[in-house]
């Protein structure tokens, strides 16, 4: 090995033993290791043991070959209604989009705490053009050039750039100037005004060396949380998405009671009829009458009276899709009271298919990324800066190799004194830490209790449907006998008002039953936390690269000329008319009494 070849690996040696020693710094973590907090999660959900399970009741235990729900759970109901209705959630409710956006501001931070591995360089080329006063004395001082005046004579301490010398008239001694970071043309004396041309084409460099992983556990932290405002947004979307279906099935259940209402009123009509020709034959009393004519009264107002809340109903489904009420309508239909069977896994699987079980564990780890920058404060910082540039005093001379200037250096800073600060920051994210654990492990026992709520319903409603519509059938028949009877003058009108009155409240009670029970399904779906898995959390390789931006679709609003959707059906329909020449006040149909 020759001379040259053993002075350059000499003056390699230290480099590396520099860059070896950073590399073992840079591996050193003061933060916590991470962990996913344990929480008490049951081995089988109650309502899921074998004594309690009965089928059809609306939900299954589900089985190592059942398909699990699916992204578009809600057409597991089977109606196409309901499914045009919630593909327009994601595109076109504003709340969803703002939490999307909410998200994207999240993943930017991940990208602004990656750009602190890498160094920052700046650049800021200048050119100043200055003249100095004529009865300045001593000459031209300018950037770190300074002058010593001796008797009559003016020197001016040189530096590294270019130097021009000049001579004064009538002066003795020579003035000299100089440019540290900058370039001078121009020759000023006493009594004598300068003008002084600064060309400048510096760069800066500047980079922290991640030695207690600061940056990195930062770079964690915003990730985190990124993956926690995915969460939010996959719970805010699922929460919309479930108050669509309910709105959409209590919508169904008023068109359901409408139409028992209108059922009722056509009952009642006859009934009235009946007893008006019962009056005028002289075996019914204007009593009678009476009491027919209000019960048909009230059961028309009833009916009126749904109209408000559908359309309630009706313009808070238009608000979920992102519409203006007056151009949204929902066309009358029934309601399909069959809940299909929602698959029910082990409550293990609860934590990684519900979004803010997940978005709460992010949280968790995000706080546990902040106890590690806490704690690095504890630790100097190692700086590394320099500059250069070129310099001159002459546009021809400024890109040329003598014009050039650098300096460099590092910098190791610690805090000596801080008077609790650096601790008290330290306890703050510990306490941040326990409180997100606290958090996370209530959101746990709130999914836990959604579930044991949900699948108690959809059993118990089960039972007790079938229990109602017997009620039902056995009200019917109640009626029947009492219209009969009644006919056959055995007994008073009075029986056959309280049958009435039994068979419709028998049929609005199962109605709201159903109705229950179908909000129960949604209820479960949510609670199990739909078609949402972990593994659709974003990555943070994604979040670094651009996201696109989720552009939604053209709201009706938007558009220029949109048609006025017609009024919510009114709830009455028509009731049946009166022969021609009647009333049904007994005053102006004088009979028999």
């Amino acid at each position: 090995m020759n001379t040259i070849s053993k002075k350059k690996i000499q003056h390699i040696r230290p480099l590396i033993g520099i860059t070896f020693a950073l590399g073992m710094l840079c591996a050193c973590n003061p933060g916590p290791k991470y962990a996913k907090p344990p929480v008490q999660a049951p081995i089988a959900y109650k309502e899921s043991a074998p004594q309690e399970f009965k089928e059809g009741s609306g939900w299954k235990v589900a089985q190592p070959g059942d398909d699990k729900i699916r992204g578009k759970w809600w057409e597991i109901y089977n109606d196409r209604q309901l499914n045009a209705l919630e593909e327009q959630v994601q595109i076109s409710n504003q709340s969803i989009i703002a939490a999307e956006a909410n998200y994207r501001a999240a993943a930017g931070l991940v990208v602004s705490a990656h750009a602190n591995l890498f160094p920052t360089i700046t650049a800021s080329p200048s050119y100043t053009n200055s003249r100095f006063s004529s009865t300045s004395r001593g000459g031209v001082v300018l950037g770190s050039t300074t002058g010593s005046t001796t008797g009559a004579t003016t020197t001016g301490a040189t530096t590294t750039g270019t130097t021009t010398t000049g001579t004064t008239t009538g002066t003795t001694g020579t003035t000299t100037t100089s440019t540290g970071t900058s370039g001078v043309s121009g020759v000023a004396g006493v009594g004598n005004a300068g003008i002084i041309n600064t060309f400048s084409l510096p760069f800066q460099f500047s980079y922290e060396v991640d030695l207690w992983h600061k940056v990195r556990n930062t770079i964690a932290q915003n990730a985190f949380s990124a993956q926690a405002s995915a969460g939010d947004l996959a719970t805010a979307l699922l929460s919309t998405q479930a108050q669509l279906a309910q709105d959409y099935f209590q919508v169904r259940a008023l068109d359901a009671e409408r139409k028992i209402l209108e059922d009722t009123v056509t009952a009642y009509q006859q009934t009235l009829d009946l007893t008006m020709a019962q009056f005028r034959g002289g075996t019914a009393s204007e009593e009678n009458v009476a009491q027919a004519q209000t019960q048909l009264e009230t059961a028309e107002a009833q009916q009126t009276d749904l109209g408000v809340s559908r359309a309630q109903y009706e313009h808070a489904i238009a608000m979920l899709i992102g519409r203006p009420p007056a151009n949204f309508a929902l066309e009358v239909a029934p309601l399909n009271a069959n809940p299909p069977a929602v698959p029910v896994a082990l409550p293990s699987e609860l934590l990684e298919r519900r979004p803010d079980i997940a978005a709460a564990e992010r949280r968790v780890a995000a706080a546990n990324a902040g106890v590690g920058i806490a704690r690095a404060a504890y630790y100097p910082t190692l700086s590394l800066s320099a500059t250069l540039g070129l310099q001159s005093s002459s546009l021809a001379q400024w890109f040329t190799w003598p014009s050039r200037f650098w300096s460099l250096g590092p910098q190791l800073a610690q805090t000596l004194f801080d008077a609790g600060a650096r601790r008290g920051a330290t306890q703050q994210a510990e306490a941040q830490y326990d409180q997100a654990v606290a958090n996370y492990r209530q959101t746990v026992l709130t999914a836990f209790q959604a579930v044991e709520d949900n699948l108690a319903s959809l059993r118990i409603l089960s039972q007790e449907i079938e229990q109602q519509r017997k009620a039902v059938q056995a009200a019917t028949h109640y009626l029947d006998l009492s219209l009969a009877r009644y006919k056959s003058g055995v007994d008073s009108y009075l029986n056959v008002i309280t049958a009435q009155t039994t068979v419709l409240t028998n049929r609005e009670t199962q109605l709201q039953i159903e109705l229950r029970e179908m909000t129960s399904s949604v209820l479960l779906v949510q609670a199990l936390g739909g078609g949402w898995d972990v593994a659709e959390f974003p990555k943070t390789q994604n979040m670094l690269a651009k996201p696109a931006k989720w552009t939604p679709a053209t709201a009706p609003a938007q558009k220029s000329a949109q048609p006025v959707a017609p009024a919510n059906p009114p709830p009455l329909s028509g009731t049946p008319a009166n022969q021609p020449g009647e009333s049904t006040n007994p005053s102006q149909n004088p009979g028999p009494r």
